[in-house]
Parts: structure tokens; C-alpha cells; sequence
């Protein structure tokens, strides 16, 4: 999908700030107010924005201890990967999940409270899945980037 150079100016104030008014963001433009508007109206229409979120300080409700767990499942066959997905999506310490391809199958994204709680996490709810194999956890010492932000 092109863009002109004003919808790629237009989604970076966005995702900077979503909760920005249209009166805000045609000034930042140059644009009337309608113009705005029915611009973000296309962008949302055409799915390229798919949601408004807002964004949690981990550190202010405790789920800072993040943790990526590699995850190696039994089989390929399509009915196990199929039940861990469905599985995975219930957990809501985990925040992301990935299939990927080489030494594990999936990589999740963990947050919890500290070692304790990852533990007690591990032992009552992943490890209760089917089909894992083994698994293989990293813990992160310091966050160098994290971004929503997509540049166009």
C-alpha cells in the first residue's frame, strides 16, 4: 500500500499519541480539521490502524520480570500446533508468542513479577500444556529498545 507523505506523517503522530485531537494533529499537518479526520477514517477503514491501545508501565504493576521462553513441542503434527496455540492464548503472563523456525518452534514474550512468580508459572501453567518437549528460558538484564512504533 503507497502512502503519500502526509498519512506516513500522519500515523508516526498517531502512534506517538494517539489520544491527540484532529484540531491537534491539522496543525501539526497543515490540514483542516475534516481533512484529518477523514484521513484517519480511511486509515482505520482500510485496517492499516487496527486499534487504539494504551501502553502500561511494567514497572508501575509489577510485571517486570520479562522472560523469553523458547518452547519445543513433541510433534509437528498440525493438531498439536494447533491445540498449544489455542492453549498459549489463555495464558496472560505471556504477551507475545511467535512460531518460529529452527532449534525451538515457538518464542514467548513472559512478563511477571519476579524469579518466584516465573517459577510458580512454569510449574502450574506452562508445563501443564500438551506437547511440549522442552523449553528454555532467557531473562532480560536490560530493555535497549522497545518500540510500538512502525516508520513508514
Amino acid at each position: 500500500m503507497n502512502f503519500d507523505e502526509t498519512d506516513k506523517k500522519l500515523l508516526l503522530f498517531l502512534q506517538e499519541d494517539c489520544k491527540q485531537t484532529t484540531k491537534e494533529l491539522s496543525y501539526k499537518l497543515g490540514l483542516s480539521v475534516t481533512a484529518v479526520y477523514e484521513r484517519i477514517k480511511k486509515l482505520e477503514n482500510l485496517r492499516v490502524i487496527s486499534k487504539y491501545v494504551a501502553l502500561l508501565d511494567r514497572h508501575k504493576i509489577e510485571r517486570d520480570f520479562i522472560v523469553l521462553c523458547h518452547i519445543k513441542l513433541t510433534q509437528h503434527k498440525k493438531e498439536f500446533v494447533l491445540q498449544f496455540e489455542r492453549e498459549v492464548m489463555n495464558l496472560q503472563e505471556v504477551t507475545e508468542c511467535f512460531h518460529v523456525s529452527g532449534d525451538y518452534d515457538y518464542i514467548l514474550k513472559i512478563g511477571v513479577k519476579d524469579m518466584e512468580d516465573y517459577r510458580n508459572f512454569m510449574l502450574s501453567k506452562l508445563t501443564a500444556l500438551q506437547h511440549i518437549a522442552s523449553t528454555h528460558s532467557s531473562f532480560m538484564i536490560s530493555e535497549v529498545k522497545n518500540t510500538t512504533a512502525i516508520v513508514l
